[in-house]
């Protein structure tokens, strides 16, 4: 139902985006765009270049009124600061980057590959997500993100932490639920630092309100769990996913892991837990969907890794971009982004129509079966 397709560099003249697929007549919410996207640029561990990055977008089509009309929505960044022609062409590829092989993939410099492959590429897909967000908050869903583990510091009690706690972590500097373990887990990122290295981690998204059955069983590619991880793995630098309890399965009885049914007349049917991350069989299950990512440390580094000069094939350090040490809040916020409109499509895809008022009524149809089921 949605769809949608980004085109820039990093230090082009611009960034863009056009969204197809928004249904007609939602209220859109410009400050709250600029906000995810501010969001975006922060975090404790990020480097100066985001004090010289002001990423603001325009959306120049779809809006009318302040309304979405039907048609493709564009949204363009402009680019204020250096301009990529006046960057200097790189022969020494950073391990762990798109470099080395986009270099030889499309028999071109460094340059190029970088700028593309750059992460600023996913403020356009902040901004999509977020206004896919608002489409969802219509229907009472919200997205929240938190970050659980930095390094080696991770985040306890995980599974007793609430949505509406996830949702104040937005305030902290590492998106964390825990003033505590916040400032362990800025130490971790001081001591990369001093180090001249950088850190990874892990985050953790929710989403809270969606009913059963969005996704479906009949075809891979309507598996929602599996188009959440596409998205997810899909940010850069983020290497795995998992759902619910995850990993943590493989050394559980089956006892352990399935999230047993009951019903009552004033819950309906309902679970006890959610070691299925609110997903099973493809499908939303009416519990909290619960996705994590896993961030590898950036590949930039103070202190170059050895490599390779492309051109004369001698051994050299790699090749140093102003750089962060650590970059997973802005991660977490990313991922809300794209875990937000792939919900949306699902969503569309089940109650789809051309304007809210249509997607209204088709949603309190379901609902109103869901009841008497």
């Amino acid at each position: 139902m949605l769809q949608y397709i980004t085109c820039g560099e990093s230090h082009n003249k611009y960034l863009a985006a056009i969204l197809e697929g928004m249904p007609n007549g939602l209220k859109v919410n410009e400050a709250g765009i600029q906000e995810e996207l501010a969001r975006r640029q922060k975090g404790y561990g990020r480097g100066g270049r985001m004090k010289l990055e002001k990423d603001e977008v325009e959306i120049i089509s779809g809006v009318l009124n302040g309304k979405t009309t039907g048609a493709p929505i564009g949204f363009l960044l402009a680019n204020k600061e250096v301009k990529i022609h006046e960057l200097p062409e790189l022969f020494r590829p950073r391990p762990g980057h798109a470099d080395f092989t986009g270099s030889l993939k499309y028999h071109t410099g460094i340059r190029s590959i970088l700028e593309r492959s750059s992460a600023r590429e996913t403020s356009m897909r902040v901004a999509i997500g977020t206004l896919t967000r608002q489409f969802l908050g219509e229907f009472g869903v919200a997205v929240a993100s938190h970050v659980t583990q930095v390094g080696k510091t991770i985040l306890p009690g995980q599974e007793k932490i609430t949505f509406e706690q996830i949702k104040k972590a937005r305030a902290s500097d590492m998106n964390c639920v825990s003033s505590e373990f916040e400032k362990a887990m800025i130490a971790e990122i001081e001591l990369a630092k001093k180090k001249g290295d950088t850190l990874g981690g892990i985050f953790e998204v929710r989403v809270k309100g969606l009913p059963v059955g969005l996704g479906s069983h009949v075809h891979y590619q309507r598996k929602l769990d599996a188009r959440l991880s596409l998205a997810v793995v899909s940010i850069q630098a983020v290497k795995g996913v998992e759902f619910g309890l995850g990993f943590g399965m493989a050394p559980r009885y089956g006892s352990e892991v399935h999230d047993e049914i009951f019903y009552s007349k004033d819950k309906g049917y309902f679970r006890k837990t959610n070691r299925a991350g609110g997903i099973e069989g493809g499908m939303t299950n009416g519990e909290e969907v619960v996705v994590r990512g896993v961030m590898k440390p950036i590949s930039t580094l103070i202190k170059p890794l050895r490599s390779v000069n492309m051109k004369t094939k001698q051994p050299e350090e790699a090749s140093y971009e102003r750089s962060d040490i650590s970059t997973l809040p802005a991660c977490s916020v990313i991922a809300e982004a794209v875990v937000a409109y792939e919900i949306a499509d699902a969503f569309l895809e089940k109650f789809g129509g051309d304007s809210m008022i249509e997607i209204e009524r088709n949603y309190k149809g379901y609902l109103k079966q869901l009841a008497n089921s």
